[in-house]
């Protein structure tokens, strides 16, 4: 296990293996196997994060969230001119949001209350209270309609 100059919450749950570097991570958190999470991502409180996830830099996740097996964060757009001149991008997901397995989430915001569906690919934003899903994903339904 690698945990190197994390700040952890109270009760964080962490099965190994993990790479975890320079990240925090809330109160009451679950990070399964296989899981990395890179610099200055956030994870809120009572977040769970199953395995085979890979979080990247700038990636913040609100409280009581849902991540799935095998979801990838990205934070490139892949639109600088050449290799050298990298723009990182960064990804916000809302409170209470439930990620499906085998996700990709591109650098996006996700609305609180959200569900992006398995296997979907995230490309624009989510408003709230949606339900997403597909490649490219795209909104199925609002939730209280």
């Amino acid at each position: 296990m690698v945990v190197k100059d994390c700040q952890l919450g109270k009760n964080v749950n962490i099965i190994e293996p993990v790479n975890l570097y320079n990240c925090k991570i809330g109160n009451n958190c679950f990070i399964g196997p296989f899981v990395e999470i890179q610099k200055n991502a956030y994870i809120g409180d009572f977040s769970r994060i199953q395995s085979h996830s890979f979080i990247c830099e700038g990636v913040t996740i609100g409280k009581n969230s849902f991540i799935s097996h095998g979801t990838m964060f990205t934070n490139d757009l892949f639109d600088s001119p050449d290799i050298n001149s990298w723009i990182m991008r960064k990804t916000y997901v809302g409170d209470n949001v439930r990620i499906g397995s085998n996700t990709t989430i591109l650098p996006v915001k996700i609305g609180d209350n959200s569900i992006i569906g398995a296997g979907s690919v995230v490309t624009k934003d989510v408003p709230p209270n949606c339900i997403v899903a597909g490649n490219p994903a795209k909104i199925l339904r609002k939730l209280g309609d």
